[in-house]
């Protein structure tokens, strides 16, 4: 049992908690200071995703529940950020939709996999997709007001369709991992 409460599925259950808050924070009326701290707790909570996965690593505390978890933890923050800036006018709902239909099929495959025994880690197109949607969504959710950039909210957009490539992109090798896996014939030892 404590194995489950180590310091990156703690972390991971943190990232959980900062994406309701975030969600709070984008219903509120967006002053320039409120836009600064809701990009600042989406920074930190898009940090989390660095930190578990280097304090699994350093301590040597990887867990099958935070594989399945982190990838998961990561999509929640995601979608309740884009979901959020829909009504401010940030982001067109079909960028959304695309970007969330990917995820939930990704996680659906992994579900399936996982209950034959296979865990399928996040793979390197993935990690620099999460990278360049946090960079554009970030973006997206700083203040315009603060800065004398006003095309700071463009220049997120076009990140976030940066990461629309991406994402479509890693969902299909995701995709054809998956396939490649539940095709290939028994070995000896199944």
């Amino acid at each position: 049992m404590n194995h489950i409460f180590n310091l990156p599925n703690t972390i991971t259950g943190i990232r959980f908690v900062l994406a309701a808050a975030l969600a709070i924070m984008l219903m509120m009326e967006q002053t320039v200071w409120m836009g600064f701290f809701t990009c600042l707790l989406f920074v930190v909570a898009a940090c989390t995703d660095w930190v578990d996965g280097y304090c699994a690593r350093l301590y040597k505390s990887e867990t099958v529940l935070g594989q399945l978890m982190d990838p998961l933890a990561d999509k929640v923050l995601v979608a309740t950020a884009l979901i959020m800036l829909i009504p401010l006018g940030r982001v067109p709902a079909w960028l959304v939709l695309i970007i969330l239909c990917r995820e939930i099929i990704i996680t659906g495959l992994r579900g399936i996999a996982a209950s034959s025994g296979i865990v399928v880690a996040a793979s390197g197109l993935g990690k620099i997709k999460s990278i360049i949607q946090y960079i554009g969504i970030g973006t997206l959710i700083f203040p315009l007001g603060l800065l004398p950039l006003p095309f700071l909210h463009r220049l997120g957009l076009a990140i976030l369709y940066l990461s629309l490539v991406l994402t479509v992109w890693s969902g299909l090798d995701y995709f054809y991992k998956l396939k490649q896996i539940f095709l290939s014939p028994p070995t000896a030892a199944d």
